[in-house]
């Protein structure tokens, strides 16, 4: 859109004669005109004030062109014999710069003439690097490098030739651009090399203008064309003028072409616009001043000067072109830094509506994001959101229009100091019903989702930066938030009751709350629940209505989990299982809950609240069971607490808990808990043995599964107390029961009996035997724990006493004291020898050692016998004798075990335990004798070489040396040290040990 950057002013008119070049100089101009004459011209106002001071002088006061008229001040005549075609002054150097029938340098301001370079004379083009001092010109077909020295000195560098002759010239780095013929062209400066660049168009001649960046402007008919220092295309676009340019002058923000009509102005920021266009007949051509843009007509001059950035600025805020007042503001000056912020602020919130008005949402926000206002003023134009009560009010006086009118007056309307958390009340916005409809269309709401997400990153950052001061200030005793009597602290993301006491955190309170709404109202509910996730200030009591009435329950137990309230997620959690388990649930789900999610919730309370995970996993405890007590193990809940806490409230699953627990984790159960998982188990099944017993149904054959378990749970733990269980157990029922708790009193006869007489299960002894083997092998190593077959033994060979006498030996174990129950023993069965032709004894030859791994045998010896009257061989269990003797041979003393055995015994029956007893012996005695004469020629090697070791022999010649005293040894007597290379003098040998022994006795006395 056009507006006036350049103020279009006359200086001076009717000149004498043509006006060829014009140049400024401080507050000067400098023109030449065509009869060779040089018109110095200065402001009208320093004439009339009748200042006659020296042009240096002005100089220094002023550097740039008046806006004022201006009068000849001097002339020079015969400045140039011919046409001036271009001037420069060179203001580092206080050089004027003049291109006529040579180039030549000229002292300013007294114009002194310092230097002439006749090389230059024809030349029609040249361009000047202040930078380095070097000056390049063209002339016919030449291009010559010359370098300022200082004063009057110039020296020639390079001179290369070219094609034909350049139309046009510039410094573009270390290389010159030139405009020959129809092309482009770049000239290394060093070797002369030529690159081409492109052709420069059929219409107007080549044009190279040289931009402030070190780029080129290179004219192609009407298109200006971006290139770098070495040629290559910019993609920054291009620059169109209406007309094929004669020149083009740079100054900044704005290109200056002279057209064949007119003059036009174009911005220089992408798409490059048109900015103005200013009308003047017969222009010659077009200067760049100091200040302004100076326009040679044939016989006046007229200056362009920019309007004021400040002015500007408000002429395209005021005709909507947002994006050039924004450009202008970033040229403001560094010392006017407030008001370009303001301005910018301003513009950027002025452009906002503008774009949301028109349906630019997006683009709308990203300005808001840059004037930086509160969010409380962007949700004013969302009445439909909802947000909590809010004492931050955007302040309108922030907000004011360029021109200082308050065209923002709106920023405050829609908020107060009273916001109510109902829709209703929260925002006062009076539009139209199709305007709020459009406005909350889903558009609308995404760039609101982006323009809070781009604002979130701050605002909780300082949120959080602030509760970190005040959780600092807590621990030093310096608290910000006064808290009620005995009220406890919430945990660092509790914000339920916490008063918000700063603007950030208010903020962003404001923010969250407003943000998950637009992500739910969008449909991006992931996003949603991401937010809920991670740190947020979303408040509790407008969420939680949302998330209910919209179905989000995920993101409900999120916000419940963020803000610890824990209680209430979990009772929502265990709702929506139930009614995920429903035929006909009454909530409207989107996915399937399941019990496992309630333990994944309570693992991280285990550590914060482990009464609260104990009332919520009842619920999962007999739907999950294994998941549920992997919850306790690895949370670290006290087992006696859990098991206290079902005993108290789901009795039922007391047992099923402390199954799993053995199982998962053996040693993690403690003793008092494993007494009490048998308890348990021995309670049902005495309960189940009296209903069977009055139903005259018992059976000791009978097993349930909780009797199963009852026996696996005797056996497999140690835990319990069986003297307490034993005394539990009814007299004429549950045998193998009390034949296990014998066998952990280490009553091995008396369970051993039960086996035999009660159960009649000949296996089961036997495997009872090998347990309590196995267990005295890793017990006692140094000895064979072997006796236990024996008993056995002597329990099958003596069944009549046996069970005579086995129920009193049990009611007095059972009403004895517990401390009294390991001196109970069995009286040993004696077995009489007589009728045996002789003693089989040493028969495994190495020890006939009776073993006693309890106390549990009688202290008879093997070979005492029974009384007579008892005596037969009717009812003794001879063939169980026998097999036990066969399975076991390995693992029997075998001396003792024949000592029981009676005198009926056929050798016969023996053959398959004597058989591999024997050949055990046999080969055990080989094996020693092995070794034995092993030992005997290893001892014999060794003292062979013990002989020849002492064998050793030394020679002592005239030349031999006493080591100690570096003397002869001669015919003395001497030692030789083991390693049989050092010889020494005998005496000098015994003043050595003498020595050594001194001075231990020193070092002793000495300590």
């Amino acid at each position: 859109m056009v507006h006036s950057a350049y103020d279009s002013l006359q200086l001076f008119k009717d000149c004498p004669t043509k006006i060829d070049a014009v140049e400024s100089y401080g507050s000067n101009l400098l023109v030449a005109c065509a009869d060779g004459s040089l018109r110095i011209y200065g402001p009208e106002s320093f004439a009339s004030s009748g200042d006659r001071s020296p042009p240096s002088d002005r100089h220094s006061q002023t550097l740039e062109l008046k806006r004022e008229p201006y009068v000849l001040e001097r002339t020079v005549n015969g400045f140039s014999r011919k046409p001036m075609l271009a001037m420069e002054v060179l203001g580092s150097r206080e050089l004027l710069l003049s291109l006529s029938e040579s180039i030549s340098f000229h002292k300013l301001p007294n114009l002194e003439t310092l230097a002439v370079i006749t090389k230059a004379k024809g030349a029609n083009a040249y361009s000047w690097d202040d930078r380095r001092g070097f000056l390049c010109f063209a002339r016919q077909k030449r291009v010559c490098i010359f370098r300022h020295e200082g004063g009057r000195g110039f020296v020639e560098v390079k001179e290369f030739g070219v094609p034909d002759t350049v139309k046009s010239m510039s410094w573009c780095g270390e290389n010159i651009c030139l405009g020959i013929r129809r092309d482009y062209t770049i000239l290394n400066a060093t070797n002369g090399a030529l690159s081409e660049v492109f052709p420069s168009g059929r219409i107007a001649p080549p044009l190279v203008v040289s931009l402030p960046s070190g780029e080129l402007l290179l004219g192609k008919d009407n298109i200006g064309v971006l290139v770098d220092q070495n040629g290559k295309l910019l993609q920054e676009g291009r620059i169109c003028w209406s007309e094929a340019p004669v020149s083009v002058v740079i100054q900044k923000p704005y290109a200056t072409a002279l057209l064949p009509r007119h003059i036009e102005i174009r911005s220089l920021r992408v798409p490059y616009p048109l900015i103005q266009t200013v009308v003047l007949r017969d222009v010659r051509r077009i200067h760049q001043g100091n200040n302004a843009v100076i326009v040679a007509l044939n016989n006046s001059i007229y200056g362009l000067f920019p309007v004021p950035l400040g002015a500007q600025i408000v002429q395209l805020t005021a005709s909507g072109n947002f994006e050039e007042a924004l450009a202008l503001c970033k040229l403001l000056p560094p010392e006017d830094s407030s008001l370009r912020a303001s301005k910018e602020q301003s513009i950027h919130i002025r452009y906002a509506h503008y774009l949301f008005e028109n349906g630019n949402y997006e683009e709308a926000m990203e300005h808001f994001v840059a004037s930086q206002v509160e969010i409380t003023y962007v949700l004013s134009l969302y009445p439909s959101i909802v947000i909590p009560k809010s004492s931050v009010v955007a302040e309108p006086n922030k907000f004011l229009d360029v021109t200082g009118e308050a065209y923002l007056s709106r920023a405050s309307s829609g908020l107060s100091d009273d916001m109510d958390s109902s829709p209703s009340h929260l925002l006062e916005y009076d539009e139209s019903s199709a305007l709020e409809s459009k406005k909350m269309s889903h558009n609308t709401l995404m760039a609101l989702v982006k323009f809070l997400q781009k604002k979130r990153n701050n605002i909780i950052g300082k949120a959080a930066a602030e509760r970190t001061e005040e959780v600092v200030s807590d621990a030093v005793g310096h608290t910000f938030v006064s808290y009620e009597t005995g009220r406890s602290k919430r945990s660092s993301k509790g914000r339920v009751n916490i008063p918000l006491d700063s603007g950030a955190k208010e903020m962003a309170t404001i923010l969250d709350t407003a943000l998950l709404q637009a992500l739910l109202l969008t449909g991006q509910a992931a996003a949603a629940l991401d937010l809920l996730k991670g740190l947020n200030y979303c408040d509790v009591k407008i969420c939680e209505e949302i998330l209910q009435n919209g179905n989000h329950y995920v993101g409900l137990l999120e916000l419940y989990k963020c803000n610890s309230l824990h209680r209430e997620a979990l009772k929502l959690l265990h709702r929506l299982v139930e009614e995920s388990k429903s035929d006909e649930p009454k909530l409207e789900l989107t996915q399937k809950f399941k019990p496992e999610m309630i333990i994944e919730y309570l693992k991280p309370l285990c550590g914060i609240d482990p009464m609260l995970v104990l009332e919520f996993s009842m619920l999962v405890l007999e739907s999950c069971p294994t998941q549920t007590i992997e919850l306790f193990l690895s949370g670290n809940i006290s087992a006696d607490l859990v098991n206290s806490y079902l005993k108290q409230h789901a009795p039922s699953m007391q047992a099923t808990y402390l199954e799993l627990m053995l199982s998962m984790n053996e040693n993690g159960i403690s003793g008092n808990l494993q007494n009490e998982m048998v308890q348990i188990y021995l309670s049902e099944v005495l309960d189940w043995y009296a209903d069977l017993t009055a139903q005259k149904k018992w059976d000791e054959k009978t097993y349930t599964s909780t009797r199963k378990k009852l026996l696996s749970a005797l056996e497999g733990i140690s835990g319990y107390s069986p003297e307490v269980l034993l005394k539990r157990l009814p007299t004429n029922a549950l045998f193998e029961e009390r034949a296990i708790l014998l066998g952990k009193m280490n009553q091995h006869e008396l369970a051993l009996s039960i086996y035999v007489h009660k159960l009649h299960v000949p296996d089961l002894a036997l495997s009872y035997c090998d347990r309590v083997y196995e267990v005295g092998l890793h017990q006692q190593p140094a000895k064979v724990p072997g006796n236990i077959y024996l008993t056995l033994l002597q329990i099958y060979l003596n069944p009549h006493r046996t069970t005579k006498d086995i129920e009193k030996r049990i009611t007095n174990l059972v009403s004895s004291p517990p401390g009294s129950a390991s001196k109970v023993g069995w009286t040993s069965v004696k077995a009489k020898a007589r009728g045996l032709g002789k003693k089989i004894a040493d028969i495994e030859g190495a020890e006939d050692t009776r073993i006693s791994p309890s106390g549990t045998d009688s202290g008879k010896s093997d070979g005492d016998a029974d009384d007579p009257s008892e005596e037969g061989t009717s009812n003794i269990m001879l063939d169980e004798v026998l097999d036990v003797l066969s399975q076991r041979w390995d693992r029997v003393n075998g001396a003792q075990a024949l000592k029981l055995l009676p005198k009926e015994t056929k050798l016969q029956n023996l053959v398959p335990f004597l058989g591999p007893l024997l050949r055990k012996t046999s080969e055990a005695h080989r094996n020693f004798s092995v070794i034995k004469r092993l030992r005997e020629s290893q001892n014999l090697q060794t003292k062979d070489e013990l002989y020849s070791q002492r064998k050793r022999d030394v020679k002592i010649t005239a030349d031999s040396m006493c080591s100690l005293c570096n003397k002869k040894i001669g015919t003395s007597v001497f030692a030789v040290y083991p390693n049989g290379n050092t010889i020494v003098h005998f005496v000098c040998f015994r003043d050595s040990q003498n020595m050594k022994a001194t001075g231990k006795g020193s070092s002793l006395r000495r300590r």
